[in-house]
């Protein structure tokens, strides 16, 4: 018998700030360093400052300058009058059946989003998401019928792993053995919201996980995915150089203009042209493309065929994800028996696909299922981005 679902309501010590004090949570390492000069601290020692901040409030989980020992009082001091460490606010945690977690989590503005953490055997991966809502209205994707508000700051995209942490409590303990165990191994850019149009944030963002002094997830570890903002893959691979994922679902143009409405302005040949060059501008060794399986759609053995030939001479992997299902979806799930053969024809031209296990379904977590609890009205860009500017400050 299974384990019953669980839900609970969490509020963390610390609320988001109300104004006047800078969250280091988020800050690369030289704005943290223009940050510090700015409120004091002198130049021939803002260096080595950053260096003994970071390691408390990233490697230790530490939010009070009060417990960094390591600074004098007075410095704590000038820390605290400029300076706060504050993560977004756990509204309500689910934890499903099978272990999966997911996070409904209040951001500034009041605005909430959602994030997923997946325990697998030997390692755990945290789904993050970059943007409130998401413009790109794909057919099948929950998400994708929550307009988009505003993109997270890179604090709100490293809040959720912390947050993560806090939930697992995955911090180190001054004095206790050291445990390499990593709870979160695995971080994706695959929750609310398309990464590659708030790319400037998600960049920061994952430079400060990926900081090696820090909460140090290789960029290996890393994968983010996009439905195909052409224009921003080859910066994706030289400035922060992570494992890409494309939302690829379909071998046609036709059939990717319905369900990938972003393929009327980047169509297949245009996105396959660009992702040729991804690996070796980021020294990975693969593309994966994520491919829902949708009843009657694109999941013929046709379809199959058509998607060997396109992806033929990019190092690829194929996930073939099983449709899931939402209240008023216009889609159902494909049989398993198609599923199956679907991935047989992929696996027989020599690419490795994977089913993926469908994980938090009971709690509405898995792929293409996050959608906030709060809407808000479709934003022009050039608001949005003076709203994000504005939760930077």
């Amino acid at each position: 018998m299974s384990a019953p679902i669980t839900q609970d309501v969490l509020t963390l010590p610390r609320k988001l700030p109300e104004g006047g004090l800078t969250n280091i949570v988020g800050l690369t390492r030289d704005q943290l360093q223009a940050a510090l000069i700015a409120a004091g601290t002198p130049a021939r020692q803002a260096r080595m400052r950053v260096g003994q901040v970071w390691q408390w409030v990233y490697h230790w989980g530490v939010r009070d300058f009060a417990q960094m020992t390591n600074l004098a009082k007075d410095y704590r001091a000038l820390l605290a009058r400029h300076f706060e460490i504050a993560l977004p606010e756990v509204v309500t945690r689910q934890v499903s059946a099978d272990g999966t977690r997911k996070y409904l989590l209040r951001i500034a503005g009041g605005h909430e989003v959602e994030t997923v953490y997946i325990p697998e055997e030997g390692r755990g991966t945290l789904c993050v998401s970059s943007q409130v809502g998401c413009t790109l209205t794909c057919s099948f994707c929950h998400t994708g019928t929550q307009k988009l508000v505003r993109n997270l700051t890179p604090g709100e995209i490293v809040g959720q792993l912390m947050v993560a942490r806090d939930d697992l409590g995955e911090w180190p303990q001054p004095g206790a053995p050291k445990d390499e165990t990593r709870l979160v191994s695995n971080l994706v850019l695959m929750g609310m919201g398309e990464p590659l149009y708030n790319f400037e944030g998600v960049r920061d963002a994952m430079k400060v996980v990926m900081d090696g002094e820090g909460l140090s997830l290789s960029r290996r570890r890393i994968t983010l995915s996009t439905s195909g903002v052409v224009p921003e893959i080859a910066r994706t691979a030289e400035e922060i150089g992570c494992l890409l994922a494309v939302s690829f679902h379909a071998t046609t143009d036709d059939v990717r203009d319905r369900l990938v409405p972003i393929n009327r302005r980047w169509n297949i040949k245009t996105l396959l042209d660009a992702l040729r060059d991804y690996p070796r501008l980021s020294n990975s060794e693969r593309i994966t493309f994520e491919y829902v399986m949708l009843d009657g759609v694109n999941d013929s053995d046709a379809d199959a065929r058509r998607l060997v030939q396109l992806i033929r001479g990019i190092p690829a992997k194929i996930n073939l994800i099983p449709f899931n299902e939402w209240p008023g979806a216009p889609y159902q799930r494909s049989s398993r028996e198609r599923i199956e053969a679907f991935a047989d024809i992929i696996y027989k031209a020599g690419y490795a696909s994977p089913i993926r296990t469908p994980r938090g379904e009971d709690i509405m977590a898995a792929c293409g299922q996050l959608k906030s609890a709060t809407e808000r009205g479709r934003k022009s860009k050039a608001e949005i981005a003076a709203d994000s500017r504005l939760q930077t400050h």
